[in-house]
């Protein structure tokens, strides 16, 4: 039985992966099951440093093969921002949203007519062995000035992928699955590790 530790402790991102890794002899574990209690300082630059810092963290503690993702929504006219800092925006502690409020202003300051923004989601997987991989998701779009939808979370009401007419908060969760960031950055993920896996077991 392989044992797949998330660096996290969030039951949909568990059942999420379960469901696209498939079959197969593993177990899958939120970072509190395999016994890792503490908060991970998140001092990346990047989607990519940040969970990999993540998926070390948890594999120096427990030894098992440790898996993160860091997700997060970058807008062209504000340089990239929010990016890594999405959560932590418009300061620690603010709702869903406030932190939509902020945004929006921001953008509302540079004048700019084009919204052009992206989510981005990088899921890092780093193996007993200290051998890591990491692979993207990206889902092109835009920012729309009226939150629409009641779904999703963060700053779904406002993000409108690319020749869809609708935001991520109006769609339903299969039909975001299909073409958000994390969806695709999952499926690449599992990909991946099957090949690697499978490679093993051979």
């Amino acid at each position: 039985m392989i044992e797949i530790v998330l660096a996290s402790d969030n039951r949909k991102k568990l059942s999420e992966m379960a469901e696209i890794l498939g079959q197969g002899d593993f177990r899958l574990m939120t970072k509190a099951e395999a016994g890792f209690t503490d908060e991970v300082e998140e001092t990346g630059t990047t989607f990519e440093e940040n969970s990999f810092i993540k998926a070390k963290a948890v594999r120096d503690a427990t030894g098992k093969i440790s898996v993160a993702d860091d997700s997060g929504l970058t807008v062209d006219c504000l340089h990239g921002e929010p990016g890594v800092y999405s959560k932590r925006y418009a300061g620690d502690g603010a709702t869903d949203s406030e932190r939509i409020d902020f945004l929006l202003k921001k953008i509302k300051e540079t004048g700019a007519k084009d919204t052009s923004a992206r989510f981005v989601s990088v899921i890092t997987c780093v193996m007993p062995d200290g051998s890591h991989f990491n692979v993207k998701g990206v889902c092109e779009g835009k920012i729309v000035f009226e939150k629409r939808g009641e779904n999703g979370f963060g700053y779904d009401p406002v993000f409108m992928p690319e020749g869809l007419g609708k935001t991520f908060a109006e769609m339903t969760p299969d039909e975001k699955n299909a073409v958000s960031h994390r969806g695709r950055a999952l499926r690449l993920f599992a990909a991946e590790f099957l090949k690697r896996y499978r490679k093993e077991v051979e």
